[in-house]
């Protein structure tokens, strides 16, 4: 199978690369940091702007299947006016160009896969998310909305559109745990606000096996929240890493120490949602780490 994967050099496609090519796939990288793509057996890389179809949107005609995990990373900094239309942009134009190259292709692909989040649903409380859940009305919900909502038109020209809506997604390197470990293993470890808002996660392995597993069900069509069975609240979440990494659970994080610090952004770690993976579920996707305790006893 050949597969375009657009934003391949970031964190989740170099591994979705890896898993592919390991196993026969012929993988075209588009990236705007080629630079930091070392191409490799059965692999091509290609720069592009993140916005336009010039230089590699002849190329569909030879995909089986595009991925587009394009966009800038939400904790990058500050959500200033500024910041936000740029993390908008790298979202919504992507998409938007993928439609076109698939519009002017003599030949579809015969499935896009698009990446997107779990932040679609907002902030809640205690209430379960399917993928039936309505979307939130804040800014980071509407965003995953505008996001979706990109690609969407390539079901109008008989591509099977399939939007997989991930959690936290975990490894050693990953921007949501990695500075989790440092704190906790300088004792510095505990609850971020009241610790009552809900983390849904999923590690880097089943993230990358669900995506290759959607790629390839042909009855895989519309939303999956890609988030393991099993959500936990921030404090539950902090216990059982505290657990894992043998140091106490004790330093609370005022939440508004957190919005003094992040401003808006402070929304990623104080507002949560309790995401359960049922649709993927449902398809018959096996997690190899459904609880939290294994996945990090993997991960350290």
């Amino acid at each position: 199978m050949y597969v375009l994967i657009a934003g391949g050099s970031g964190y989740i496609g170099k591994a979705l690369t890896k898993q592919l090519t390991e196993q026969g796939y012929q993988v075209t990288i588009l990236s705007r940091n080629p630079q930091r793509v070392k191409p490799g057996s059965n692999t091509r890389v290609l720069g592009w702007d993140g916005a336009g179809t010039q230089g590699w949107g002849h190329l569909v005609d030879e995909m089986d299947a595009i991925v587009n995990l394009s966009g800038e990373n939400l904790a990058g900094g500050r959500w200033s006016p500024v910041r936000l239309q740029k993390i908008r942009a790298s979202r919504v134009e992507p998409g938007r160009a993928i439609v076109e190259a698939v519009r002017q292709a003599s030949r579809k692909p015969a499935v896009i896969f698009q990446a997107s989040a779990v932040g679609y649903y907002g902030k809640l409380d205690e209430r379960v998310v399917t993928e039936e859940s309505p979307p939130g009305s804040a800014t980071l919900a509407q965003l995953v909305v505008d996001w979706e909502n990109a690609i969407r038109p390539a079901e109008d020209l008989g591509v099977r559109v399939v939007i997989g809506r991930a959690g936290l997604v975990l490894s050693r390197e990953s921007r949501a745990l990695k500075p989790l470990i440092l704190q906790y293993r300088l004792f510095a470890g505990g609850a971020l606000g009241d610790g009552k808002q809900w983390w849904s996660w999923i590690t880097l392995q089943d993230e990358v096996r669900a995506i290759q597993y959607l790629l390839e069900n042909e009855k895989a069509l519309g939303a999956y929240n890609l988030t393991a069975p099993s959500p936990l609240t921030m404090a539950d979440f902090g216990r059982v890493l505290a657990s894992e990494l043998k140091r106490p659970y004790w330093l609370m994080t005022p939440a508004w120490v957190l919005r003094t610090v992040f401003g808006k952004m402070s929304t990623v770690l104080l507002d949560g949602q309790r995401a359960i993976p049922r649709r993927l579920l449902n398809l018959g996707f096996k997690f190899q780490y459904p609880g939290l305790s294994a996945a990090l006893k993997m991960i350290l």
